[in-house]
């Protein structure tokens, strides 16, 4: 593969953007232990989200490549562009299925046997958009299983504990995927698409996004009650809070200019301050 050839893979997969969920994924890691996992076991969850996400992103261009093409907002992505083949997106996915397995593997038995959960989930979300309105939460759902997949991957149980932390990040993911999907109300309307904009609107669409951070908000609170963290992590709640609140002092109806800002620059930091948090309450 040539060198442009990388540099619109790793556009097409927006890479920057898998600091959305990997701090989370980490979080799973570290509250397993309430300590520092070993280094094997860091490298092997790495690999294993980047590879899910990776996989995941190809799928998803692949399958509404024709949708994409469609949309003016969207014509000019690389799989809706024709920039790269099908065949070769399609084999990009297979090899980092393949890479997520070999993780699973790396890990531990647990996690191998609920890898084909975790690819059918990733699978089916590309599809949701046809038939139901709360293909947000799916989405959310899908980034959620990263805290809890981290926590199987130290402890090698499922447990009820990190359940707490993926509820938080679906619907942190939710609130920002209605938002930003804001701007293709008409397209989807127009298309037959499904979406929370499209079904309730623009006014509708921000108060989910709204409540859905609340619930975000709610979760990490229980999480913090629930591992008996401290005032730092609080302080990090307050903190991922003030910045959802700015988003949506931003992102108003008749106003989403500031949408993928609000969407992909600050709120990427809303993961990175609840890790960061977590980590300095668990080892100062």
């Amino acid at each position: 593969m040539t060198y442009n050839k990388i540099k619109l893979f790793l556009e097409m997969i927006d890479f920057k953007h898998t600091l959305f969920g990997l701090p989370f994924a980490y979080l799973g890691a570290f509250l397993a232990v309430m300590g520092m996992p070993t280094i094997r076991q860091f490298f092997w969850i790495t690999v294993a989200m980047i590879s899910a996400r990776t996989a995941a992103l190809c799928l998803n261009r692949l399958i509404d490549r024709k949708i994409d093409r469609a949309n003016p907002r969207t014509r000019d992505w690389v799989m809706a562009a024709g920039k790269l083949s099908v065949r070769r997106v399609w084999v990009a996915v297979f090899i980092f299925f393949a890479l997520l397995f070999y993780s699973a593997y790396q890990l531990n038995m647990l996690c191998v046997k609920l890898a084909p959960l975790a690819v059918a989930v990733l699978w089916i979300y590309s599809y949701t958009k046809r038939f139901t309105w709360w293909c947000h939460l799916i989405l959310g759902l899908a980034i959620g299983m990263g805290p809890i997949g981290s926590w199987i991957a130290i402890t090698g149980t499922l447990d009820f504990a990190p359940f707490i932390m993926g509820l938080a990040v679906a619907f942190w993911i939710a609130g920002f995927d209605v938002m930003y999907a804001c701007q293709d109300i008409e397209f989807d309307r127009s298309y037959g698409l499904k979406s929370v904009p499209a079904r309730f609107g623009e006014v509708g669409a921000l108060r989910f996004s709204v409540w859905f951070h609340v619930l975000t908000v709610l979760f990490f609170v229980i999480n913090g009650l629930y591992f008996k963290l401290g005032l730092y992590y609080y302080f990090g709640i307050a903190f991922a809070a003030f910045i959802l609140l700015y988003e949506h002092l931003l992102v108003r109806p008749g106003n989403l200019d500031k949408v993928n800002f609000a969407s992909f620059v600050i709120n990427r930091y809303v993961g990175l301050i609840i890790f960061a948090a977590t980590l300095v309450d668990i080892f100062v």
